[in-house]
């Protein structure tokens, strides 16, 4: 016979997990956010800005670098370059480099050459631009991304106190319509809150290449990407995961501070993104990422408890366990659909609040899959199999 009082008992603590969850941890940036934009004044337009490097990593991008290379050019900062690290491209990006550079005297760029082996070419890359960076603050972005504001290199820069190495910003998915685009843009929004709000608290964890900034000492000091140079993924959050600290790590994430990416078009291009940051995420240290698992458990709990007791009420007659069980999965969704809504405004990216039931239920699923495809596929960690972005 079913107990209701163990259901409402049980049923209660995970409802109150998930609220603890989501009212307490993740909509700590939505907090953050709205208190700094009350109080926080704009980044001043004077010279005594610390200079910014800016280093873009690129592979056959030519049409992306023509479109996106104008914005982070024409920032409204007095003192920054930019570095275009041109990874073995056989599209027209050199030419496109060139064209460039006759506008804009800030703009350098490097070419790694194809024959370069038995290391991440990617991470081998960002070496190379980084060394050929004038300026100790970095800020990285990538060839399908752009700065939505103006004023992107201030406010990162501004960021900066004495104490600080890093500094981690949100990259918004470009909206466009499909199934498939509102699930990773959904992903993107979970992530992002997940590392901005750990490391409001002190607990960063990890950090997105596409809106990333440090210092250059910190790199050098840290032998740069030494510990994971033969490692296929990890140039931005292995790097975060290993070098950040309580007192080194700030979070910028007003409007002026986002970056936007292109939508990812294919299928399997996401599947090989997502396999290439579940080999990274199991060498983080420390247990955020374990903490933000909890949350989906409970998630699950609380709906297998919820679907028992409609089963039992639907076979019984007995309608207060549907009714107990409805209620507690309203509360939970209205509060998780209000603060996702919201934070998805704050960090300009649109809400997809209309699929939310069915996003919450899949991408868990979809990271489990992601765990067993790799699994099955070999594990291949230290091969170069995301050689380049599909389109």
């Amino acid at each position: 016979m079913f107990d209701i009082v163990f259901f409402g008992e049980v049923g209660g603590a995970l409802l109150l997990v998930q609220l603890l969850y989501w009212i307490v941890i993740y909509a700590r940036p939505l907090r953050k956010a709205a208190k700094a934009a009350k109080t926080t004044k704009q980044p001043e337009k004077t010279t005594s800005c610390p200079p910014v490097s800016i280093v873009v990593y690129a592979k056959n991008e030519s049409e992306n670098l023509l479109k996106h290379l104008p914005s982070l050019l024409t920032q409204d900062y007095p003192a920054y370059e930019v570095i275009v690290v041109n990874d073995g491209s056989t599209d027209e990006s050199e030419s496109v480099l060139k064209q460039l550079k006759r506008e804009y005297n800030h703009l350098y760029y490097t070419f790694i050459p194809e024959e370069a082996k038995y290391v991440s070419r990617k991470k081998l890359a960002l070496t190379v631009g980084i060394k050929a960076t004038k300026h100790d603050i970095l800020l990285f972005t990538e060839a399908d991304c752009r700065p939505i504001s103006d004023q992107w290199v201030a406010s990162v820069a501004q960021a900066y106190t004495s104490d600080t190495e890093i500094v981690l910003g949100f990259c918004a998915y470009r909206h466009v319509k499909g199934f498939l685009h509102q699930l990773i843009a959904y992903d993107n929004l979970i992530n992002g809150l997940q590392y901005l709000s750990s490391a409001l608290v002190r607990r960063p964890f990890t950090g997105s290449g596409r809106n990333l900034s440090y210092r250059k000492e910190l790199f050098f000091r840290k032998k740069g990407f030494y510990k994971s140079l033969a490692l296929h993924a990890g140039d931005d959050d292995l790097f975060v995961n290993e070098s950040a600290t309580k007192k080194n790590t700030r979070t910028v994430y007003f409007p002026e501070s986002i970056t936007e990416m292109l939508p990812v078009k294919r299928f399997r291009t996401w599947r090989e993104m997502k396999v290439s940051r579940a080999a990274t995420q199991r060498r983080y240290k420390g247990g955020r990422l374990i903490l933000f698992r909890l949350e989906e458990l409970t998630y699950f709990l609380l709906l297998g408890l919820a679907i028992a007791a409609a089963r039992v009420g639907w076979l019984s007659g007995d309608w207060i366990p549907v009714a107990v069980a409805g209620s507690f999965f309203l509360v939970r969704f209205i509060v998780k659909a209000v603060i996702l809504h919201k934070s998805a405004k704050r960090l300009q990216q649109k809400p997809v609040t209309s699929l939310l039931f069915l996003m919450e239920f899949i991408r868990p699923l979809f990271n489990i899959y992601v765990g067993i495809y790799r699994a099955f596929r070999g594990k291949n960690d230290y091969t170069a199999r995301l050689k380049s972005r599909i389109r």
